[in-house]
């Protein structure tokens, strides 16, 4: 398996990228990779790692643009045809890759993606599949910003998309899933969620009804879908909260001496739950939909985060995820055509 790296994406490109690519080799033996980008300044940083029996392994595709966060999603794959994540996802339509990993601009790998692969068979806006950990068990949400305008189709599309990436990746038994709401009654909500719940009552998932944005992480689901608009609110809600109460509870325990020895005590506690909370070791967002795999990496994300997104990739593909999507989509097009 081939998997096309976009070098140049992220807050630390290439040396994050990079570094993750070589953790990723090291581990996983069945695949390469092509590294897209700037490819003096992308040779120069492999170069500074042992890739001793992995030279073979490693490939190279030069592309001169770099997209800047400050770009539009559709105007810099119009713009700049010659970035390393349009790039990264041209090597896919030709088939010279089989997924593609970037921790660049997200509106240009989801406006990539969606104009060079398309969408698969009877999906019409893809969506992006975020792991959101709780204390039991991650749960995931989509779509979590690719598609700010939904229709009540596309969010049963999300609905069993999640459903059978929950399954092939997560290796969960008929997740459960909920639809982001106001209240839990069947009533409640707007019109677009009050047409959602209905038509994911059709639907070939396990739909248990609304969820409301308390029960997240009380009583947390296998997937929680919704449009992108509010996905995307849900998604950075949560990081901001988890960023400022990190910072809250640190200021408070450097308060007294006292407290300084209890969180000392504690510390095997406070580790654990860093871990578990960690996008490191989630890795990627897959963006389920479109004909192809195109894993999203956070933007910041350590050489860690970079190779668990590899690893997102290889899953990806070694399950036929997108061949089951295919399945589900056309047994229920009739169900959901409507909306």
């Amino acid at each position: 398996m081939r998997i096309a790296l976009d070098a140049m994406g992220g807050d630390f490109a290439p040396a994050n990228p990079v570094a993750g690519v070589i953790l990723a080799l090291r581990e996983y033996k069945d695949f390469t990779v092509v590294l897209v980008g700037d490819e003096e300044k992308v040779r120069a940083e492999v170069a500074r790692h042992d890739t001793r029996g992995l030279e073979d392994r490693i490939s190279y595709h030069h592309a001169s643009q770099v997209v800047d966060m400050k770009d539009s999603g559709l105007d810099s794959v119009r713009r700049k045809k010659d970035s390393s994540v349009s790039r990264a996802v041209d090597l896919a339509k030709a088939g010279e890759a089989e997924a593609v990993v970037s921790a660049g601009h997200t509106g240009a790998l989801v406006a990539a993606a969606t104009i060079k692969l398309r969408t698969l068979p009877g999906i019409h806006r893809p969506g992006l599949a975020v792991v959101i950990p709780t204390p039991t068990h991650g749960f995931l949400l989509l779509d979590a910003g690719a598609n700010i305008e939904a229709s009540p189709a596309h969010v049963a599309g999300y609905a069993i998309m999640g459903s059978i990436y929950v399954r092939e990746i997560l290796g969960r038994a008929n997740p459960r899933v909920g639809l982001m709401s106001i209240g839990t009654e069947a009533g409640k909500g707007n019109e677009f969620t009050k047409e959602c719940y209905e038509v994911l009552g059709r639907t070939p998932v396990n739909f248990v009804g609304n969820t409301e944005g308390h029960a997240l992480f009380s009583n947390p689901l296998d997937v929680v879908v919704c449009d992108g608009f509010v996905g995307n609110i849900v998604l950075k809600t949560i990081e901001g909260l988890a960023k400022s109460m990190s910072g809250w509870i640190k200021g408070e325990l450097k308060k007294s001496p006292i407290r300084l020895l209890g969180a000392w005590l504690a510390q095997g506690a406070f580790l654990s739950i860093k871990k578990q909370t960690s996008t490191d070791e989630y890795g990627g967002s897959p963006l389920l939909g479109v004909n192809g795999i195109c894993i999203k990496a956070h933007g910041n994300s350590s050489p860690l985060a970079i190779k668990n997104a590899i690893r997102v990739a290889r899953e990806f593909v070694t399950q036929k995820v997108n061949a089951r999507i295919v399945e589900a989509i056309e047994s229920s097009h009739e169900k959901i055509a409507a909306h």
